[in-house]
C-alpha cells in the first residue's frame, strides 16, 4: 500500500499555475513534517519545501520562494504545493515526502524523510 499518493501534475505553460496533491494513507502523518522534493532529467533531487504538523511553518528552497505555496488539510489528511509562475526550469518529477518527529536528518535533504511518494511529473512548457 503507498503511504504518499500525488496527484495533480500535467502539462503547462510558461507563467502558469498548477497546484499538487498529496494524500496519506494513514492518520499518523498528520504529527509528521511534510513535504515536497523535485528531480529534473539528469539533475539531482532538490528540496522544494516543508510545513510543520501543525500547518504554521513552512520552509521554501530559493528557486520557488514566492512563487509556491505549502499547505495542508488534517480533515483530508492531504498536503498541497500550489505553484505560480511556472517557468521551464521548474520541469521535474515531484515527490511528496514525510518525516517523522523522532528523524534527526536535516529537514532540506532527501535522508530527512522516512517516507517518499511514488512522484508526479510536471512539464513547463516555453
Amino acid at each position: 500500500q503507498e503511504m504518499l499518493v500525488e496527484s495533480g501534475g500535467g502539462l503547462v505553460q510558461v507563467g502558469d499555475s498548477l497546484r499538487l496533491s498529496c494524500t496519506a494513507s494513514q492518520r499518523a502523518f498528520s504529527g509528521y513534517f511534510m513535504g515536497w522534493f523535485r528531480q529534473a532529467p539528469g539533475k539531482e533531487r532538490e528540496f522544494v519545501t516543508r510545513i510543520s504538523p501543525s500547518g504554521e511553518e513552512s520552509k521554501y528552497g530559493d528557486s520557488v520562494k514566492g512563487r509556491f505555496t505549502i499547505s495542508r488539510d488534517h480533515a483530508k489528511n492531504t498536503v498541497y504545493l500550489q505553484m505560480g509562475s511556472l517557468k521551464p526550469e521548474d520541469t521535474a518529477v515531484y515527490y511528496c515526502v514525510a518525516r517523522t518527529p523522532w528523524n534527526t536528518g536535516s529537514g532540506y535533504s532527501e535522508s530527512g524523510y522516512e517516507y517518499w511518494g511514488q512522484g508526479t511529473q510536471v512539464t513547463v512548457s516555453s
